[in-house]
């Protein structure tokens, strides 16, 4: 994307703000990133030094809790972008570059998993013990997000995309499991949740190792909801008895520090569980509504490995027995044609659109 493309008005009011209010005319403004949210992420570099342009449309997201939550971990000393300017009425920001290279990235390529590993649970120990009342600045992760994030699995996964009709008993089911998930959660020490902490979100720094990105969903809820998100990743999987080495690690650091933490190993592991099916059982929905809502289709590709967390977990344990048969008998003979029939259509909608003849 560059300048010249006038049908973008964001990036031409983007454009407008470097060059007029910030002094960048001139300078070089390409993409960076984009999330699953309506957020954009440019890179402009003057003089030697790269920066970041976050465009965050008014209308559909707001900087406050951006602005808010990266003051909150800056003043932790936790590597998060430094803002530079602001444009809060336009819904942009400039700031501090981070780089490109994403823990995935390097992970992948057989970086010191055990390191980079060591310095993300740091992080997230810092997160967690952080003294100031966070509670009275974040929203809570309560019962209400916690039961509408696990709705998208009947909605948007097993409706739209397997294609499936779910009956009463069925449908009972979900709710007996949703029951106990919620009831897991909230059973759980309240703490700083960054509610998306994971190998994309987190970036190789030299100094102050993980950069950290996407916060701004940050609420006070379940300890070990952010745990989960790290060992068990949608984009990159770990042997079980590696995540549970890292997981048991994690709770006697905690301990360590002082956290009030009265449940035992198996309590905690059986926290981090069930916590896993709730979020997992949320991406699954995220994942099918950003490809058919928003079409975003490269987020198909994890699906299964999202599938294969929760078919393992719910076997696991015989509260949730019932789900894993669901599983079995239910998704498993719908899922592979269900990718392909999602993966046909998103390379379809990507073909230019054929010349009508004159």
């Amino acid at each position: 994307m560059t300048p010249s493309d006038a049908g973008d008005l964001r990036f031409l009011e983007i454009t407008r703000w470097l060059a007029e209010d910030l002094g960048f005319a001139g300078s070089p403004v390409v993409p960076a990133s984009s999330d699953a949210s309506f957020r954009r992420y440019f890179r402009v570099t003057r003089a030697g030094e790269s920066y970041i342009v976050m465009d965050a449309p008014p209308e559909k997201e707001s900087l406050g809790p951006y602005l808010r939550v990266a003051a909150m971990l800056a003043a932790s000393g936790l590597n998060v972008p430094r803002v530079l300017a602001l444009h809060e009425a336009r819904g942009l920001v400039l700031i501090s570059d981070l780089g490109s290279r994403q823990y995935l990235d390097a992970l992948a390529q057989g970086e010191d998993v055990e390191r980079l590993y060591a310095d993300a649970l740091d992080a997230l120990l810092v997160m967690q013990s952080m003294r100031r009342p966070f509670a009275s600045e974040l929203p809570a992760y309560d019962r209400a997000l916690l039961m509408r994030e696990m709705e998208l699995l009947p909605e948007w996964f097993l409706r739209r995309h397997l294609r499936l009709d779910i009956g009463r008993a069925e449908r009972a089911m979900l709710d007996r499991l949703f029951e106990q998930l919620l009831q897991s959660a909230l059973a759980q020490p309240a703490t700083f949740v960054h509610r998306d902490y994971h190998s994309r979100n987190l970036m190789i720094a030299d100094q102050a190792n993980p950069g950290i990105l996407d916060f701004q969903d940050a609420v006070v809820g379940p300890l070990t909801y952010d745990l989960v998100s790290l060992l068990r990743d949608c984009y990159i999987a770990w042997p079980r008895h590696r995540v549970r080495a890292w997981a048991l690690g994690y709770r006697r650091r905690l301990l360590e520090r002082g956290f009030a933490l009265a449940a035992g190993e198996e309590q905690f592991m059986r926290w981090f569980d069930m916590m896993g099916l709730q979020r997992h059982i949320k991406v699954l929905g995220i994942f099918c509504r950003l490809n058919y809502r928003d079409r975003k289709s490269q987020y198909l590709a994890d699906l299964p490995r999202v599938l294969d967390y929760l078919r393992a977990v719910a076997a696991a344990h015989p509260e949730t027995g019932e789900f894993a048969e669901f599983i079995t008998s239910r998704i498993d003979g719908q899922f592979e044609q269900a990718q392909a029939r999602a993966l046909a259509q998103a390379r379809a909608e990507a073909q230019p659109q054929a010349r009508a003849p004159s």
